[in-house]
């Protein structure tokens, strides 16, 4: 956590550093522009990284670089209290007694997980690869708060203590860094004394072949084969580097399909970054790890580029675009959707889904709004739903309780609300809403909902599985 000593190990050596969170942006509550006063916000979906973590990979271990092999970075949560089954019966006033969702017995037992190396030996407090780090749960908690703070304590949008899931949307990838992370969120926008009665939070998993919160290219053949890497162009570009930093790697070049790979140095020097470990000092030199994350993001994310047209032209593009993120964006525009028709009668007010760089950087992409960098551990892209109010639901008066009801009935539901897109503290005024009357007038970022959904049925595939097929589509 900020300002507390944390340490890690590499060889034989220990080293003591202080724990920060330069991989993370935090949310400017303070900062947050209001609404104009006509809209009334009614509904939030956010989609929010995953907080640090250790590199899913060991790399750049050895000298000169000697970034460490074992990240001792993960003392919170390594206690878990599990339900086990119970052939005893429940004993009044015993602990770890209790009743399960249907009534029967279970009891509760505790363990401590631990990292085992290959020679056998455990180490309290070291993290797995790829594993949230108690970094990574500070930032994700303090996202969490921040959210409280904003859309409670600063625009009273959300009530001040969680009493249903009717009200509240958790869902993650089915992934520990994920999960973990949402549970960090939701500790921190609603932490215990702020759940009402026996209110507890459900937080939803899908299978793989149901995730959406990325492209599935498990559930879609089609998407796997049109998702081709920029290598030639980019590895050309790479080779300027390999004087500085082949002697990090063992001699080979930086290239996207190294090895290492780009990505993999990448994912290395941003992780240990964020815990405040030591990097070789010419990956702090200007430019030296732009150039690395500019053509890694190519490598990932140059099928959903336009500018790209190379490799996938013109209909392609928008194929991987719809089978990409068209599922994840279709389900969002349905419950914006929901909400609009159904106002107050849909109490659904937050939607948090905890996920992945890779879904936050195809999103924006999708709706041509990517900055080609590599998104940071933590940020969030937020989609917000707002209704324009009639000048008679806007005076207060007893008229205004009486009609407003029957104004917003009359209203087109599509084109009084609009759909506001923010990330990384930005506004993100999306192309596809610029022209005149798919915005609010003078105000490019609040998309009107029609505007929205219709580009997002561009995207939606209409037949999934001929369009997954190998052969895609019929042209």
């Amino acid at each position: 956590m900020p300002g507390v000593n944390l340490e890690f190990a590499s060889g034989s050596s220990n080293h003591t550093v202080v724990g920060n969170s330069s991989g993370h942006v935090p949310l400017d509550v303070e900062g947050y522009p209001a609404a104009p006063p006509e809209l009334e916000l009614e509904q939030v979906h956010i989609y929010v990284r995953h907080g640090e973590r250790t590199p899913v990979g060991i790399r750049m271990a050895e000298p000169p670089a000697s970034i460490p092999k074992h990240w001792m970075f993960c003392n919170t949560a390594r206690h878990f209290r599990a339900a086990v089954a119970s052939s005893g019966p429940i004993i009044p006033g015993v602990p770890n007694m209790t009743k399960d969702d249907s009534g029967g017995m279970q009891e509760s037992l505790r363990t401590v997980r631990v990292v085992e190396r290959a020679d056998g030996t455990a180490t309290s407090g070291e993290c797995l690869l790829g594993e949230l780090t108690d970094v990574g749960r500070q930032t994700t908690y303090n996202f969490g708060h921040a959210l409280r703070r904003l859309y409670i304590d600063r625009l009273g949008f959300l009530p001040d203590v969680a009493e249903s899931n009717e009200e509240i949307y958790l869902r993650s990838t089915n992934v520990p860094r994920t999960i973990e992370s949402l549970q960090q969120v939701i500790h921190g926008l609603y932490p215990d004394t702020k759940l009402g009665g026996d209110f507890v939070p459900n937080l939803r998993i899908r299978n793989g072949k149901d995730e959406n919160l990325f492209g599935n290219t498990l559930a879609c053949k089609r998407l796997e084969i049109l998702q081709i890497a920029a290598a030639t162009e980019w590895n050309q570009v790479l080779a300027a580097l390999d004087p500085k930093l082949s002697k990090y790697v063992g001699g080979n070049p930086i290239r996207l399909d190294g090895k290492p790979r780009a990505s993999g140095i990448l994912d290395t020097v941003k992780a240990a970054v964020a815990h405040s470990i030591p990097i070789p000092p010419e990956f702090q030199e200007p430019g030296v790890v732009d150039l690395i994350e500019k053509a890694v993001v190519n490598e990932w994310f140059a099928a959903l580029e336009v500018a790209y047209k190379c490799f996938l032209i013109g209909y392609k593009t928008e194929e991987v675009r719809r089978l990409g993120m068209g599922p994840l964006l279709s389900d969002l525009s349905r419950k914006l959707a929901a909400k609009a028709e159904h106002g107050s009668r849909d109490p659904l007010k937050i939607l948090i889904h905890s996920t992945h760089d890779t879904s936050l950087a195809a999103l924006c992409s999708t709706l041509e709004v990517f900055d080609n960098r590599w998104p940071a551990f933590s940020s969030a892209i937020t989609f917000e739903l707002f209704h324009k109010r009639s000048p008679l639901e806007m005076q207060p008066s007893i008229w205004q309780s009486v009609l407003a009801p029957f104004q917003r009935q009359r209203a087109d539901p599509l084109h009084e609300h609009y759909v506001r897109m923010r990330y990384q503290n930005r506004n993100l005024p999306i192309p596809a809403c610029a022209a005149e009357g798919k915005h609010l007038p003078g105000a490019p970022e609040f998309c009107t909902l029609a505007a929205f959904r219709e580009r997002v049925l561009d995207l939606t595939p209409v037949d999934w599985e001929t369009e997954c097929s190998p052969a895609g589509r019929p042209s």
